[in-house]
C-alpha cells in the first residue's frame, strides 16, 4: 500500500504538472503518462522493515535489503544527507528499468532538445514509464529528421517531493553499485540547481564516491579495486569525437557532403574502439555500445557524470572535509550566474 493517503499523493502529483497541461494533446498525454506512471510505483512500495520479518522473503532479497538499511543509516549519520523515508521502502517493479530515457538532436548538432519541467528544469531527454511510448516517440522524431536515442535508467529520484523506494531494477547491481546509488540519489534530494545536469550528477558523483571511501573506512574495509580505466578512456574517445562532430558541423559543407563526413566520423570512433580494445585484452566493456548504430543523440550521456567530479573534490578539501560547510559551500555555487558558477569550477579544477 502507499505510504500516504491517495488524496496527497494526488494532489502532490497534479500540482507540480497542472501548469504544463495546456500544450495540446500530446502534451497532455504525456504528463497523464508520468502521472500514472509514478502512482504505480508509489502504490508498490512496501517497507524494508516489513520484508525483512517476513520469513517467507527470499534470503537473497533480505540480504540486499539489510545492507542497504546499514547504508542508509550511514548515509545520514555520516554522510549528512537528508534524513527521511527514501529508500526505507522497496518497490517490486517486475521489468528490466523504472524509465526510459529518450535524447535527441537535430541531424547536424550536438545540442539536445531540452524539455522544461516544474522542479528539473530543463534536461536533455524525456522520460517514458513504458518502453513501447519512448519507442514510439523517437519513431516522431526521426520522421522530423532528428537523430534519436533511448537509454533504460534503473533509479532516479523525485528530490525530496516523494519517499523514494529502492526498486528491484537495483538489485542486479553488485552490493557497491547498489550503496554507492543510495548515496548519489540522496545527494540529488541534499541540492539539486534546475537546468544544469552537469553540475548535479557531478556533484551527485562526487558525494557517492567519497560516501563509498568513508563507508569502507569506517567498516574496516579495503575498498574494491576500481577498474575506472577501461571507462575514462572510452569517455575520452567519445569526447573527442564529439569534438570532431562539432567542428563538423560549424563548416559550410552541402548536406549530403556533412552527412558522408559525419557516418565516417562514427567509423573513424568505431576503428579507434576497436584498436584500444586490443590493448585491453580483445574485450571491452562498450563492445555494444559501439557496434549498434550511431548518432549524435547517443555521445549525449558521456561525460556528463564525471565532468565536474574534481572540482567537487577540491571545494571538499577547501572546506576541511566537512559535510555540512561543503553543502553549504555547493548551495552557494548554485546560485552564482552561469558563466560565474563555470569559472568558479574551471578554477577549483585548476587547483585540484
Amino acid at each position: 500500500m502507499p505510504n500516504a493517503c491517495p488524496i496527497d499523493l494526488l494532489r502532490r502529483i497534479a500540482v507540480p504538472l497542472l501548469a504544463l497541461l495546456l500544450g495540446g494533446c500530446s502534451t497532455i498525454d504525456y504528463y497523464a503518462h508520468l502521472g500514472q506512471g509514478q502512482w504505480q510505483l508509489l502504490h508498490a512500495r512496501q517497507p524494508v522493515e516489513r520484508i525483512l520479518q517476513d520469513p517467507a522473503t527470499d534470503p537473497d532479497l533480505a540480504r540486499r535489503l539489510a545492507l542497504s538499511q546499514q547504508a542508509r543509516d550511514f548515509a545520514s549519520a555520516h554522510l549528512q544527507l537528508p534524513e527521511n523515508r527514501s529508500y526505507r521502502l522497496y518497490a517490486d517493479l517486475g521489468r528490466p528499468f523504472v524509465v526510459w530515457n529518450l535524447f535527441a538532436t537535430p541531424e547536424f548538432s550536438l545540442e539536445p532538445e531540452l524539455h522544461c519541467f516544474p522542479i528539473a528544469g530543463c534536461v536533455a531527454y524525456r522520460g517514458y514509464y513504458q518502453q513501447g511510448r519512448a519507442r514510439g516517440a523517437a519513431a516522431l522524431l526521426r520522421q522530423q529528421g532528428l537523430d534519436t536515442y533511448i537509454g533504460g535508467v534503473e533509479a532516479y529520484s523525485t528530490l525530496g517531493w516523494f519517499d523514494d523506494p529502492l526498486l528491484s531494477t537495483m538489485l542486479r547491481w553488485s552490493d557497491e553499485r547498489f550503496i554507492a546509488v543510495i548515496f548519489h540519489e540522496l545527494a540529488h534530494q541534499q541540492y539539486y540547481l534546475p537546468g544544469d545536469t552537469a553540475f548535479n550528477e557531478s556533484f551527485a558523483t562526487f558525494v557517492e564516491r567519497e560516501g563509498l571511501r568513508q563507508w569502507h573506512a569506517t567498516r574496516g574495509e579495503t575498498p574494491p579495486a576500481r577498474d575506472d580505466h577501461q571507462r575514462q578512456q572510452s569517455i575520452e574517445l567519445v569526447l573527442a569525437s564529439r569534438e570532431r562532430l562539432k567542428q563538423l558541423y560549424a563548416s559550410d559543407l552541402p548536406a549530403q557532403a556533412m552527412r558522408a563526413a559525419k557516418q565516417a566520423e562514427f567509423e573513424r570512433l568505431r576503428h579507434d574502439y576497436r584498436a584500444m580494445r586490443q590493448q585491453w585484452g580483445g574485450q571491452g566493456r562498450y563492445d555494444a555500445w559501439i557496434e549498434s548504430p550511431l548518432n549524435n543523440a547517443k555521445l549525449l550521456p558521456f561525460g556528463l557524470y564525471d565532468q565536474w567530479v574534481p572540482a567537487f573534490a577540491a571545494l571538499f578539501e577547501q572546506h576541511g572535509r566537512d559535510w555540512r560547510a561543503f553543502y553549504a559551500a555547493v548551495a552557494a555555487l548554485g546560485q552564482l550566474p552561469e558563466a560565474y558558477r563555470r569559472a568558479r569550477l574551471e578554477s577549483l579544477l585548476q587547483n585540484d
